[in-house]
C-alpha cells in the first residue's frame, strides 16, 4: 500500500535525508525519498547533507554521503504514496504545495506519542546526537508499520 515514501524537513540536508537512509536501510523494499519545504529559498538545493548530521549518522552506522537536497514539489506529493514530515507545521506546508497530499502526511513521530523532531541545523552536537536519537525510534516504529 506505501511503497513510495517521501521524507521532508525544511532543508533537506539534516533530518530528511538521515530518516531517508535509516528507512531505507530498515524496509529495503519501499521506495524512499526525501525533500525540503524551503530548500529552494534557503539556497540549498543540490547541496550535500549537513557535515555534522553525516557524521553522526556515520557513528551509527548509517551512510548518510551522497545526498543531494532537493526542493518539494507537488509532483512529489502526487506520487509519493506516504509523506512524513518532522513538525506539525509542515503539514500545513506541504499541504500548501500540494492541497491533495494532507490526507497522506504524516508526522515522523507519530508512533512516539506524536512527538516533533526539532531542526538541529547550526546546533550543537548533543543536538544532532538527540535529533538522531528521535529519528531513529522514529523510524524503527515505522518500518514495524510498514
Amino acid at each position: 500500500m506505501f511503497n513510495n515514501i517521501l521524507v521532508v524537513c525544511i532543508g533537506n540536508i539534516c533530518r530528511s535525508p538521515t530518516a531517508e537512509r535509516a528507512l531505507q536501510q530498515l524496509i529495503p523494499g519501499k521506495k524512499v525519498s526525501s525533500a525540503g519545504i524551503a530548500t529552494e529559498k534557503s539556497r540549498l538545493v543540490g547541496k550535500s547533507a549537513d557535515s555534522m548530521a553525516i557524521e553522526i549518522a556515520g557513528r551509527n552506522q548509517l551512510d548518510v554521503s551522497g545526498h543531494s537536497a532537493r526542493q518539494l514539489t507537488q509532483e512529489m506529493c502526487r506520487d509519493n504514496d506516504l509523506i512524513l514530515v518532522m513538525e506539525k507545521k509542515h503539514i500545513d506546508a506541504v499541504s500548501d504545495i500540494a492541497p491533495a497530499a494532507r490526507g497522506k502526511t504524516l508526522l515522523l513521530g507519530q508512533w512516539l506519542n506524536q512527538t516533533e523532531i526539532p531542526d538541529p541545523y547550526r546546533q550543537s552536537e548533543e543536538a544532532f546526537e538527540h535529533v538522531f536519537s528521535l529519528i531513529e525510534q522514529s523510524v524503527q516504529q515505522w518500518s514495524k508499520k510498514l
